[in-house]
């Protein structure tokens, strides 16, 4: 039988689970089976367990963010069924293409501290005046990004005055 319509577009992911099947207890005999696709692992993933909104996960996937939230609906509906139920879940690439990263994201949360110590900066840097005398620098050093975790300022003309005594 003939495939109609569209190509799959490739669905990229992080890599591939090192856990593949999943197991109920407690059940006798031997329970449903479902199957999870690879795109609705990755999609569960990046939205539930990493924290990124659908159009972000989409973009990492390298799909529209419609066929995002597609497939992380049908992969949520299959998990549900699967723990309501108490099936198992076996994870398999099914009928998608799959690219696989070369770099793993990091946790949303991850980069929201890197981006806070960044404005932490921008802003500790926009308290000091410019001098009339062309471009200043202003130098920022690891202890002054520390002390700016705690909550503290750094007056770096201060510093100058101590280092000229």
């Amino acid at each position: 039988m003939a495939v109609k319509g569209r190509r799959k577009k490739v669905r990229y992911i992080q890599k591939m689970p090192k856990i593949a099947h999943f197991s109920p207890r407690g059940k006798a005999g031997r329970p449903d089976e479902i199957e999870l696709k690879i795109d609705e692992f990755e999609a569960i993933k990046l939205a539930d367990f990493q924290g990124y909104d659908q159009s972000e996960g989409a973009k990492l996937m390298g799909i529209s963010r419609p066929s995002f939230g597609r497939i992380l609906r049908a992969g949520r509906q299959r998990v549900a069924d699967a723990l309501v139920n108490g099936k198992m879940i076996r994870i398999r690439i099914g009928d998608v293409q799959v690219g696989v990263r070369q770099k793993n994201v990091p946790n949303k949360k991850e980069i929201q501290e890197v981006e806070l110590k960044e404005l932490l900066i921008r802003e500790n840097m926009l308290k000091f005046p410019a001098k009339n005398d062309g471009a200043s620098v202003i130098s920022v050093d690891e202890s002054d990004v520390s002390s700016m975790d705690r909550g503290n300022t750094v007056d770096n003309d201060s510093k100058k005055v101590e280092s000229e005594s």
